[in-house]
């Protein structure tokens, strides 16, 4: 077996630089590497990895924890964290959750362990003191959900302002009995886009119906399911905010199945831009959420928690943007 005092022998270097190269630390002149190299080409040779992580305590592995895999709407956040790990020589975990508070303490049991180097919690569910307790210790960063008023490194975009703008443009459309499809309330993404829709409707002094406001779970099931709700009502609502845009197509499919034509009969607007909003039928309008960005920072802040260093900021706040499509229109019932 070819041994890293085999390389440094034939490059006529110490094993110290051969190391150097090898993990790409410390000054080595370019004439060098390359002689290392080439010598590392000729001989075969293969670092031991483990070895190397073992002496750093450092598993070069990640986990990130997933409330719900079936939401398709983090499949963009995912890819955003994998491009910076890639690039810097880590793999990702992944942890599902499947909305069990139980399963995330389990998974940051695994960073304890010390069988990763870092979390990335795309869910904030479990006890916060717990959580912040926990980040003393071990590298941890939230996104998508957050905790308020919380130290822990954070990157999310402010969904009262967002639902706010959501809702917003609805009522310029002169919509005013609007109805909204919250996400599940013991969840802060949730609370706070019902506080947003709500914030805009007191701002245009519009009243807001306890009908018209209903509980879903961010599912396609639940916005059909309410929407029927809604349309069973002796006045149904003219417009609805769905908190995310698979109870938005959830709802569109209830309003079609009751023969209800979108945008023309009633308005739907969605939240998080999914790959499917697009090609939908009517194409939904939504909030945009930069999931990839957020996807991307957060890794980049676990990075720097791996390595001790100190973050300028803990709370990272990106920009949303209304995408208007074609499932809003103005309405014409007076």
């Amino acid at each position: 077996m070819v041994r890293i005092a085999d390389v440094a022998k034939m490059a006529n270097v110490s094993t110290a630089t051969v190391s150097r190269v090898i993990s790409h630390t410390g000054t080595v002149k370019k004439e060098t590497a390359e002689k290392v190299l080439e010598a590392i080409k000729k001989l075969n040779y293969q670092p031991n990895v483990l070895a190397r992580q073992l002496r750093k305590l450092e598993t070069k592995t990640i986990l990130v924890v997933v409330p719900d895999i079936a939401n398709t709407f983090f499949s963009n956040v995912l890819r955003g964290i994998e491009s910076v790990a890639m690039k810097n020589g880590y793999q990702v975990l992944l942890g599902d959750m499947d909305n069990y508070v139980e399963r995330e303490n389990g998974y940051l049991y695994i960073l304890r362990q010390r069988k990763v180097d870092g979390v990335i919690l795309l869910a904030a569910r479990s006890n916060q003191w717990l959580l912040e307790e926990a980040a003393k210790e071990y590298p941890i960063v939230l996104a998508c959900e957050y905790y308020e008023g919380s130290q822990l490194p954070t990157v999310s975009i402010d969904n009262v302002s967002s639902a706010r703008k959501a809702t917003d443009y609805l009522i310029n459309l002169q919509h005013t009995r609007i109805g909204h499809i919250t996400g599940p309330l013991n969840i802060v993404v949730g609370r706070d886009r019902l506080r947003g829709f709500q914030q805009a409707m007191n701002q245009y002094n519009l009243p807001v119906d306890p009908l018209l406001v209903q509980e879903g779970n961010f599912s396609f099931e639940s916005g059909f399911n309410l929407m029927l709700k809604f349309l069973a009502l002796e006045k149904p609502p003219t417009a609805v905010f769905a908190a995310n845009d698979e109870m938005a197509m959830g709802a569109i499919k209830a309003i079609k199945s009751k023969g209800f034509i979108v945008p023309k009969d009633i308005s739907v607007i969605g939240f998080d831009d999914i790959k499917f909003a697009s090609i939908f039928e009517p194409a939904l309008t939504t909030i945009e959420q930069p999931t990839f960005s957020i996807g991307k920072k957060a890794m980049e802040l676990l990075i720097e928690l791996i390595y001790h260093h100190e973050l300028p900021k803990v709370q990272f706040i990106l920009e949303d943007q209304l995408i208007v499509r074609e499932s809003c229109a103005v309405c014409l019932s007076k």
